[in-house]
């Protein structure tokens, strides 16, 4: 191939010369016209190296069952890798054609390195972005992403691959450049700062378990609540409930707070935490009409029967007169609605039994005594654990009045009135 193009070089001279062009004239001439030419056939070479792969390979292997060469193809690898046919073609011909055009001979064949360096980047990242993809599709991937090492990697090929193509037009070994930017060491590790932590907060994310895709996290700080969508080398990013993207810092989630809750869904079972404040003057002990009254309730009657057989066995023991109501021990109207709120979310069959169950009272303050519910649901699903909470809570505010209590809130107009 070499002797044809020279052939062809040499048959311009030969008829430049003889309408009377100087020779290094006609040379020159010549010898750009012939690489004009060979830069088209080298397209053409790309052209028709592109066509016979998507005609020939790459319906085979659309017809595998194997994945993989499906992510190759969906990444470009066989388009790009199409374009080392014509910068093969202008590397190794380049200085054949231009032989007497030494000084564009070598910026071509340097300009041809750095595009074959190129074009070897954009193969590996097509290859890693397959890799990535490939492993995403199994179950394991969700609690141990490779996506940030993926971008690591493909960072540190870029840095290479643009070092080594500044080598080439400078004319220097890849190692004393390397030596050279170590000066520079400290204003990229300003410039990459981002990226170093997102890769070292991803590594702990990752091999402590605090994140997967999928879970359902907190952020409060960035206002972010929902499900983790990925995980990057620098962002995490979060689908809130109202379908908007948060994208929150990879390192902030180990530098700051964040809550998971996939100990919860783990669980099989969601908290209901909530307070209703009474009022402390309908606190009372219970008399002898409001006694047969809660007798008539029937989840109450076994927690009144035992009561009343415990409270009048101690009376009776420690010989308390009865005529003073302070003496000894009485029911309260506010312990007999305890009681029954403990019998009523017993025999819900939504309370989980085996987990943390109270009906408890917190510091009483000037807003009321809050009396609290801390019990789990069965169900996790968000939608149905809010209707279990609000019917939950729609009774008890209904059936306060039966226990004479009242319910605190501040004053309303008519209150004045």
């Amino acid at each position: 191939m070499e002797k044809f193009l020279q052939e062809i070089v040499l048959q311009i001279i030969h008829l430049l010369s003889k309408t009377g062009v100087s020779l290094s004239t006609a040379r020159t001439f010549s010898e750009i016209v012939v690489y004009l030419l060979w830069i088209a056939f080298s397209y053409l070479g790309y052209y028709l190296t592109w066509q016979l792969i998507k005609s020939l390979v790459i319906p085979i292997l659309q017809k595998s069952k194997n994945k993989f060469d499906d992510l190759l193809i969906r990444h470009r690898f066989f388009r790009r890798l199409s374009f080392l046919t014509p910068t093969l073609l202008i590397y190794y011909y380049s200085a054949a054609i231009l032989s007497h055009l030494s000084g564009l001979s070598n910026f071509i064949i340097n300009l041809s390195n750095a595009f074959f360096v190129y074009i070897v980047i954009l193969l590996l990242d097509s290859i890693l972005s397959t890799i990535n993809d490939f492993y995403e599709r199994y179950d394991f991937s969700k609690d141990h992403p490779i996506k940030g090492l993926i971008q690591i990697i493909k960072i540190i090929i870029y840095i290479f691959g643009g070092l080594f193509i500044i080598a080439t037009f400078l004319h220097r070994d890849l190692n004393s450049l390397l030596i050279s930017l170590g000066t520079l060491s400290a204003i990229l590790m300003l410039i990459f700062k981002d990226p170093i932590l997102g890769f070292v907060g991803g590594l702990q994310l990752i091999f402590n378990k605090m994140v997967s895709i999928g879970d359902w996290v907190s952020v409060p700080k960035y206002g972010a609540d929902g499900t983790v969508l990925e995980i990057n080398l620098t962002t995490v990013k979060i689908q809130n409930w109202d379908k908007t993207i948060s994208t929150v810092p990879t390192y902030s989630l180990i530098s700051d707070s964040f809550q998971n809750w996939k100990g919860m869904e783990e669980s099989g079972g969601r908290r209901i935490k909530r307070h209703i404040n009474l009022d402390m003057d309908s606190v009372h002990f219970i008399n002898e009409d409001e006694l047969k009254k809660f007798h008539k309730i029937q989840i109450l009657q076994p927690y009144i029967k035992s009561k009343e057989i415990e409270i009048e066995r101690y009376n009776k023991e420690n010989h308390i007169d009865p005529s003073i109501v302070v003496n000894g021990r009485r029911m309260t109207n506010l312990g007999v609605f305890r009681a029954y709120l403990k019998a009523y979310l017993a025999n819900r069959n939504d309370i989980h039994k085996k987990m943390t169950f109270l009906v408890r009272h917190l510091q009483p303050s000037e807003k009321g005594i809050p009396i609290e519910i801390y019990v789990f649901t069965k169900t996790i699903e968000w939608a149905e654990y809010e209707n279990i909470q609000a019917d939950i809570f729609d009774h008890i505010l209904a059936v306060v009045p039966e226990f004479n209590l009242k319910v605190y809130q501040f004053p309303k107009s008519i209150d004045f009135k």
